[in-house]
C-alpha cells in the first residue's frame, strides 16, 4: 500500500509540480491553505505533510502544531521561498522533520520523504514492542494497558502471593474469573488446582454437595460417597463465583471454612481440613445485601479481606482494540477462517456502543463477525444486530426515546466541555469522527471547536 502524502502551497504550480513529481511512489493530494488541508486530513491521515510556511493569510507553522496536537501525528516538512536559519530552527523546534528552501531540490525532497517514513516505521515498531512489553506484565490472559485496568493488574501482582480471601467484584461479564486465574497462577498455588464452582446454578442442598462432598446414603440418590470442591482444590484455590446467590444455611458452612479451615462432608461425622485458598465473585452489592439481611456480615468481612473492582468495559473503551485483536486471533484459529482485520466504522461502532454484557458481549460480537463474515475485511454488517443499531444512520420511530436520551447525553457532554468536540468526544469515550456522525444523525447544531 502506498504511503500518502500532503502537499499544502497557495501557488498552484508549486503543489501541482510536487504532485507530478511524487505522485508515481506516493498518493498524494493538494491543498491551498490550512482549512484545505485540515480538511483532507481530517478524511484521510497522510504520512507526510509538505506545507509552505506562507499559504496566504495562513501560517504553516499554525498548520503544523495543529497537525502534531492529533493522536497520531504525520511527519511535517516545511518548505519557504524566505528561508533563513532562524526560520529553519523555529520551524525544528515546533516539529518539522526538515526544512527545505524554494525552488525545491527534488532528489532533496524525495529523500527526505524516504527517511522520515523509515524512521516513522521504526518508531511505529518500536512503540509496538513496548506495548507487547507492557502487555507481558500483565497477569496471565488479562488484556490492557488503560490506566483502570493496570491498577487492576498492579492489586493482582500485590495480593497473588499472599493467603489472603480475596472477593472480586463487577458487572458480569468483567472478567472476574480470569482475574481469579490470574491471581492462582501467580500465588504460590499455582501447581495446584484452580477449582471454580457457579453458585447460582445449583439449589441450595446440591450445592451443599458440590462444596462440602457428601457421604452414601446422606440423601435421596445419593448412592456412593462423593468428593466435594474443597478436597478436590486442596493446596489450590477454590473459586467460588455468584458468590452472593447462595442460600443462608451454606453462608453458615462457609463461614465456619474460612473461621476453623474445617468441615465435613454432608451426612458424614469425619472432619476435614480445608487447605485452600478462597477466591470468591459476584456481581451484586454484597454492602447493600448485608443491610438488607440478605447476606451475613461476618462472611462479607471474611471474604473482603482484599477487595477487588473489575471496571465495566464503559470506562476502560481504549482497551477495545487490544481485546478485540486477540479475540480475532482466537476465533479464526478456533473456527479455522483466515486472519481478517475489522474496518475502521466496524471499530468505531464497536467503541460506540455501551457493552452491557462487558468483555464477554464483546468476545461474542466478534466471534459472530468471524464466523458470518465473508469478506476480506469484516465490516460493521458482520457485527451483531445490537451494534449494527448503534451505528444506524437515523433512528427509526420506536427508537425516539432511545434518541433523546442519546442526544441528552451529548448536549451534556459538549456543555460540559464548552462546545469543545474534541473534549466532547473524549468524555463519550469515542472518536470525534463517530460523534460528528451521532450530531448528524439526531439533528444537533452545535458550535464546531
Amino acid at each position: 500500500m502506498k504511503k500518502t502524502v500532503l502537499i499544502v502551497d497557495d501557488e498552484k504550480h508549486t503543489r501541482e509540480g510536487l504532485r507530478a513529481a511524487l505522485e508515481d511512489h506516493y498518493d498524494v493530494a493538494v491543498a491551498a491553505d490550512a482549512a484545505g488541508a485540515l480538511a483532507l486530513f481530517e478524511a484521510d491521515p497522510a504520512d507526510v505533510v509538505i506545507t509552505d510556511l506562507r499559504l496566504g493569510t495562513d501560517d504553516g507553522m499554525d498548520l503544523m502544531g495543529r497537525l502534531h496536537k492529533r493522536t497520531d501525528p504525520p511527519v511535517c516538512i516545511m518548505m519557504t521561498a524566505y528561508g533563513s536559519v532562524d526560520t529553519a530552527v523555529e520551524a525544528m523546534r515546533r516539529g518539522a522533520y526538515d526544512f527545505v528552501t524554494k525552488p525545491v531540490n527534488i532528489d532533496r525532497l524525495e529523500m527526505l520523504v524516504r527517511r522520515s517514513l523509515r524512521e516513522r516505521a521504526v518508531q511505529a515498531e518500536n512503540m509496538e514492542l513496548r506495548r507487547e512489553v507492557v502487555q507481558s506484565r500483565a497477569p496471565d490472559q488479562m488484556i490492557g494497558r488503560s490506566p483502570v485496568m493496570e491498577r487492576v493488574f498492579e492489586t493482582i501482582r500485590q495480593v497473588a502471593p499472599s493467603k489472603a480471601t480475596i472477593l472480586i467484584q463487577g458487572e458480569s461479564g468483567t472478567g472476574k474469573e480470569v482475574a481469579a486465574k490470574a491471581i492462582h497462577a501467580l500465588g504460590n498455588r499455582a501447581e495446584k488446582p484452580f477449582v471454580a464452582v457457579h453458585c447460582a446454578a445449583l439449589s441450595p442442598q446440591l450445592l451443599e454437595s458440590e462444596l462440602f462432598g457428601h457421604e452414601k446414603g446422606a440423601f435421596t440418590g445419593a448412592g456412593e460417597r462423593r468428593i466435594g470442591r474443597f478436597e478436590q482444590a486442596a493446596g489450590g484455590t477454590l473459586f467460588l463465583d455468584e458468590i452472593g446467590e447462595i442460600d443462608p444455611t451454606v453462608q453458615v458452612k462457609i463461614l465456619r471454612v474460612l473461621g476453623e479451615k474445617s468441615f465435613e462432608r454432608v451426612g458424614g461425622n469425619q472432619t476435614l481440613q480445608a487447605d485452600v485458598r478462597l477466591i470468591a465473585a459476584t456481581n451484586k452489592d454484597l454492602a447493600t445485601m448485608v443491610a438488607a439481611g440478605t447476606f451475613r456480615e461476618d462472611l462479607f468481612f471474611r471474604l473482603n479481606v482484599v477487595p477487588l473492582t473489575m471496571p465495566p468495559l464503559r470506562d476502560h473503551r481504549e482497551d477495545i482494540p487490544l481485546l478485540v485483536t486477540a479475540f480475532l486471533k482466537e476465533m479464526a484459529r478456533e473456527h479455522g477462517k483466515p486472519a481478517r482485520r475489522f474496518s475502521a466504522e466496524a471499530m468505531e461502532a464497536m467503541a460506540a456502543y455501551g457493552w452491557p454484557g462487558n468483555i464477554r458481549e464483546l468476545r461474542a460480537a466478534v466471534e459472530h463477525a468471524v464466523v458470518l463474515g465473508n469478506g476480506d475485511e469484516l465490516t460493521s454488517a458482520d457485527l451483531p444486530a445490537s451494534l449494527r443499531h448503534s451505528a444506524s444512520p437515523e433512528p427509526a420511530e420506536g427508537e425516539l426515546n432511545l434518541a433523546r436520551i442519546e442526544g441528552a447525553v451529548i448536549l451534556k457532554a459538549l456543555a460540559e466541555s464548552g462546545d469543545n468536540r474534541t473534549l466532547a468526544a473524549k468524555k463519550l469515550g469515542i472518536s470525534r469522527r463517530t460523534l460528528h456522525r451521532h450530531l448528524a444523525r439526531l439533528g444537533i447544531t452545535k458550535p464546531s471547536s
